[in-house]
């Protein structure tokens, strides 16, 4: 009998996984065999092509853990808390440095977000690091230009960019940084001018405004098999700062509107929050911020009875 597919290798103490290796990215997903109760199902990013070493130590911070509190010490955002203790990469998400090329030196992970990070050095000697977008590869040469080269890694702002172009790390307001589509897998489209503005197609579905000067980074985050990852246990989710979720309808009716009633009960005709404000799909969006009008249409208009 003859075994069909990749064998079986030994990896971190003699445990054997599976890679499935897709076409968009050199990244792959590890599936594990269920020798223990925690690696039934597991399925993780196989990291192994990436840097091993310390990250720049110029170019990193110390980060204190808030565990969900404020300044006067009250939890206001449940269920954080713990977790590996982190390093800060400093990202450089302005790419002000125009028209001096940089040599991608190595790709790194990053604790502290979804995506993978690049070093970059420019030809003066200064490094630097940047989002890491798909199909950017060691060695390779990038740019940040008012008009460059289309290839992922360069930056330049929308007047310079032909229409089509996807993009990642866009900037919502001129010099401050790009704030939209940076976790892993994430882009946008460039599909149009209006005036002294760029229309973008945002994953979600959403097509919104963004001013013209505006900087973006060519190309589609990395990372994408970030969301088919499976972590197996609870552990693992607790190593990354995500303490227990309870629901609310198997608590008492002091504890939460959904708690308490005989048996079994799915919570209620309309779901709320501890505090009873509504949740689960209520509309929270402030429609007089003054960025509402630069939202052409919204990511709930493809939805029908929206």
């Amino acid at each position: 009998m003859t075994m069909v597919g990749p064998k079986p290798t030994l990896h971190s103490g003699a445990v054997r996984f599976r890679t499935a290796k897709r076409k968009t990215e050199s990244m792959a997903l590890k599936s594990y065999k269920p020798t223990t109760p925690g690696q039934r199902g597991l399925v993780l990013i196989d990291r192994s092509e990436l840097y091993k070493g310390r990250p720049v130590k110029a170019l990193t911070e110390g980060l204190t853990k808030s565990g969900g509190r404020n300044n006067t010490g009250r939890i206001t955002s449940r269920r954080r808390g713990g977790g590996a203790k982190r390093l800060y990469r400093i990202v450089d998400f302005k790419r002000n440095r125009f028209d001096v090329p940089a040599t991608v030196e190595r790709i790194e992970y990053d604790p502290n977000r979804t995506a993978f990070i690049a070093l970059i050095r420019y030809r003066d000697g200064e490094q630097s690091y940047i989002l890491a977008p798909q199909r950017l590869a060691i060695g390779d040469e990038i740019v940040a230009g008012a008009k460059v080269d289309i290839k992922p890694g360069n930056c330049m702002p929308f007047s310079g960019m032909p229409i089509g172009t996807i993009v990642h790390n866009i900037e919502l307001k001129p010099g401050k940084g790009g704030q939209i589509a940076r976790a892993a897998g994430a882009y946008a489209q460039f599909v149009g001018r209006d005036g002294g503005y760029a229309q973008i197609r945002l994953s979600s579905g959403e097509l919104r405004l963004v001013r013209q000067e505006c900087k973006a980074t060519v190309g589609a985050v990395s990372n994408p098999d970030n969301s088919n990852q499976n972590f197996g246990k609870a552990g693992r989710m607790r190593h990354l700062g995500k303490r227990p979720s309870v629901r609310g309808v198997v608590m008492n009716p002091i504890d939460h509107p959904h708690g308490g009633g005989e048996g079994r009960t799915s919570g209620g005709r309309h779901p709320v929050t501890p505090w009873g404000k509504p949740t689960k799909g209520a509309r929270t969006r402030n429609t007089n911020k003054a960025s509402q009008k630069l939202i052409i249409r919204s990511r709930h208009a493809k939805k029908k009875g929206r």
